[in-house]
């Protein structure tokens, strides 16, 4: 049986652990991760666009996040677009909905409404337009060429907007194709994330249980390796496994997770 004790008391949390829900301030520090903010954000800086390529879980959209609290709003305007396969016209209208453009007319048209809103940002407002478009690996062929439409700015003499397109290793190999050569040589930057090695997974399990509000972390050694080892790394994978398996302790009246806790939340998740 179940003691009367909730899932967050029983571990230490005030507040439950492993979910996204994370502010920008508390997330793990890492060299690297710094290292690739700071890269994209100086790319910005000089007005010019970049790519950030990582595998689904590593912390692409936490990167992304962190880009933006950083980019002073009284500088820069801001848009986020999360894409899919969609027609140029199509992913036209989803920028224009996003930047506060008319959504309607045809394809040049939309073009013509979008560059206008940019230079008004740049000219009038005196903010430097910045387009993040994310899952940029499920942009088609010829949505992703158009890019280096949008960045043509009085016969390519000026540098109005930044585009960050970010998305998964897929987004690398679009990008090496000879019909995107101009796209990619437009990209100032290609930063990277990668999955966590041992140690640092074991830093990060120990930070989440930090910030939720425990002292010491509820797995013991064995556990923390299997959260490894299943994982890969994988930071949205340990998340998901972590809370998982805290869970299944909890139902079963552990005050620790162990190895065939996190085995059974393998099943659970991923059966």
């Amino acid at each position: 049986m179940v003691k009367n004790r909730d899932f967050r008391s029983r571990f230490g949390f005030h507040s439950t652990p492993f979910t996204r829900e994370i502010p920008v301030k508390d997330r793990f520090a890492l060299p690297e991760f710094d290292e690739a903010v700071d890269a994209v954000l100086r790319t910005l800086d000089d007005r010019m666009s970049c790519a950030v390529i990582a595998p689904a879980g590593t912390g692409k959209t936490s990167l992304l996040r962190a880009v933006i609290d950083r980019l002073p709003e009284a500088r820069y305007h801001t848009h986020y677009v999360k894409v899919t396969g969609l027609s140029k016209r199509d992913m036209c209208r989803e920028i224009a909905c996003a930047v506060g453009a008319s959504p309607a007319g045809t394809y040049p048209a939309l073009v013509r409404n979008l560059q206008a809103r940019f230079a008004d940002d740049a000219d009038n407002a005196g903010l430097r337009p910045v387009l993040i478009l994310d899952e940029a690996h499920d942009l088609r062929v010829d949505t992703l060429a158009m890019m280096r439409i949008l960045t043509n700015f009085d016969m390519d003499s000026r540098l109005v907007l930044s585009i960050v397109l970010a998305g998964q290793p897929k987004l690398r190999t679009l990008l090496r194709r000879d019909d995107l050569e101009d796209v990619a040589r437009r990209l100032a930057h290609y930063a990277t994330l990668r999955p966590l090695s041992r140690e640092e997974i074991e830093r990060y399990i120990e930070h989440r249980c930090t910030i939720a509000g425990a002292v010491k972390v509820p797995f013991d050694k064995a556990a923390v390796d299997a959260l490894f080892e299943i994982g890969r790394g994988n930071l949205r994978a340990t998340d998901e496994l972590a809370r998982k398996a805290l869970e299944i302790a909890h139902d079963k009246d552990c005050d620790v997770g162990d190895v065939s806790h996190v085995v059974h939340a393998r099943k659970l998740l991923w059966p």
